[in-house]
């Protein structure tokens, strides 16, 4: 997938958010190795930076766009290319962050455990990830992909998924010494002619529109967009509220 900074950051600040709540909860002084695994455009490894200057900071993702964008931000952390499910430090981690990733990769019940592998004794696995897959807007993106129209090309397109959150209580707590999971929706008050579409193109679809050439991108958006202007209307001021559910997992080894 070819991942476009520009439109990503188009909502920066509302994206931005889970990840300063996730920051805010993380019972750490001063970690020293500090990984921002999936670190996108580097928004989010700013905050680490700016939170605990004498730290270490790696920040990780498979996107080349993503990274070119992170080292000019931030020059002074480090960036690495790596896919999460091949990806191990070299040393123990005192915290291992991660924003709106881990939901990409699959097999959670082997990939959590495995993460939490990676912290030195105290250390912190932080994580937030999108719940919202079962909401109108990716119920309507994964009917039209199954459409005659699309299925051959989208019917196996893949949008992330998360376990429900009883299971992660069940895949951690016997290896944690505390564990903390909660979820939040966050009401997103947007503007536009076709917000939630916009949001939707900067990361759910991306999946979707990486396999279809450009004319074929424009006609599977121009179907959607009706669709998901019916299911988030906009009020009488224009506004478009756009409820999105977010879970939260720290869990201290």
């Amino acid at each position: 997938m070819t991942w476009n900074p520009d439109r990503y950051l188009q909502f920066s600040d509302e994206r931005l958010r889970p990840a300063v709540d996730l920051l805010a909860r993380i019972p750490l002084a001063q970690p020293v190795q500090v990984v921002d695994l999936g670190c996108g455009a580097g928004n989010v490894t700013r905050l680490l930076a700016s939170r605990w200057p004498g730290a270490q900071i790696t920040g990780l993702d498979s996107s080349p766009e993503m990274l070119e964008r992170a080292r000019a931000a931030l020059p002074e952390a480090r960036f690495e290319l790596a896919g999460v499910e091949s990806w191990a430090p070299e040393d123990p981690l005192d915290l291992l962050f991660s924003n709106a990733a881990l939901h990409w990769v699959g097999d959670h019940a082997t990939l959590f455990p495995r993460l939490l592998d990676q912290l030195a004794p105290g250390g912190v696995l932080a994580v937030q990830m999108p719940g919202n897959f079962e909401a109108p807007s990716h119920r309507l993106i994964r009917e039209q992909a199954a459409a005659p129209a699309w299925a051959d090309r989208l019917g196996d397109a893949r949008m992330g998924a998360v376990l429900p959150m009883a299971d992660y209580h069940r895949i951690l707590s016997p290896r944690c010494s505390r564990l903390f999971l909660w979820e939040t929706i966050y009401w997103q008050a947007m503007q536009g002619e076709h917000p939630v579409l916009d949001w939707l193109r900067g990361t759910t679809l991306v999946p979707y529109l990486s396999r279809l050439d450009e004319a074929s991108q424009a006609t599977f958006l121009a179907e959607l967009g009706p669709r998901l202007a019916a299911a988030y209307p906009a009020d009488a001021d224009g506004t478009v509220l756009f409820p999105f559910r977010r879970i939260f997992i720290i869990a201290q080894a």
